[in-house]
């Protein structure tokens, strides 16, 4: 098979959809509803190969205003690996983000150990490495600090994530917030905000997604309430390793190893608090 066989073609919301499926069928473990946040969050950020009508591969190359983009979702179909088409396909994806963003803007990526050398080629340099810890959801008592988000948090909520994320992102938090079947919890004391977690119900069990506070006390309460609603159901919480206060609280907790990946970006490292970040959002959109 030749690429110039090949149509490269955005994606409709159907078809992003069945991207999240073979993420789920890759072991990735997404949501039953993550294809219609990811599309909202960018319509124009999600492209793929179709042999004829088929689609073969595909990803996601979204942009956040213009200012920053990230890369994720990126698969090909198993009978169609190993001809090239992916190494085509993820510089082409590249390419089109790169022209979509501002001159001088960054790209992120989450990327699997066996794929960070051929990243590094295309320019990406790591920054951390997350790792994926699992839990059971049981008991803990409620802290007095700890209450639902609502929707006229959303502002402080906005603020909070983007000195953790590095940018604004209104489009893809709001309706992420607002998943079916979320848990999502803040953390006020003497009325400021200090934390918050979003807990999302995935293909098996929860994500916590993030789980972003100032400090390992706070970042404790929310876990424990994440916990605490998820009773006897697997916990999923992607920790930056680069926090030591991370560390802390996923070994006090005994979880579980699951994998990891890299956190890498093409162009300078955004901004970000990283003593702040506990568990990061997704490996798919940042």
């Amino acid at each position: 098979m030749k690429i110039d066989q090949l149509n490269f073609k955005k994606l409709t919301l159907n078809e992003l959809g069945i991207l999240v499926d073979w993420a789920r069928d890759e072991g990735w473990n997404p949501g039953p509803h993550d294809a219609e946040v990811f599309y909202t969050a960018d319509p124009d950020g999600h492209y793929g190969y179709f042999l004829e009508d088929e689609m073969i591969a595909g990803g996601s190359i979204v942009s956040y205003g213009g200012v920053f983009g990230f890369m994720g979702l990126f698969i090909v179909k198993p009978e169609y690996r190993s001809l090239g088409i992916g190494r085509s396909l993820w510089y082409q994806r590249r390419d089109l983000l790169l022209s979509r963003l501002v001159s001088g803007a960054s790209v992120g990526m989450d990327g699997v150990v066996a794929m960070q050398p051929f990243y590094r080629k295309g320019g990406f340099e790591t920054a951390f490495r997350d790792e994926r810890h699992m839990n059971i959801g049981h008991a803990f008592p409620s802290d007095p600090h700890i209450s639902a988000i609502e929707a006229s948090d959303f502002d402080s909520i906005l603020t909070f994530d983007s000195q953790c994320f590095g940018f604004q992102r209104p489009q893809f938090l709001k309706p992420w917030l607002n998943l079916p079947g979320n848990s999502c919890f803040k953390y006020v004391k003497d009325g400021q905000l200090m934390g918050f977690a979003i807990m999302r119900k995935a293909h098996s069990g929860y994500k916590i997604c993030p789980l972003f506070a100032n400090d390992g006390f706070v970042a404790e309460a929310l876990y424990q309430a994440c916990l605490n609603a998820a009773r006897g159901e697997k916990v999923f919480l992607d920790i930056p390793v680069t926090n030591p206060a991370a560390i802390e609280l996923i070994k006090r907790h005994d979880t579980t190893y699951v994998f990891e990946c890299a956190r890498m970006y093409y162009g300078k490292v955004p901004e970000v608090n990283l003593h702040k970040i506990f568990g990061i959002t997704t490996f798919e959109l940042g």
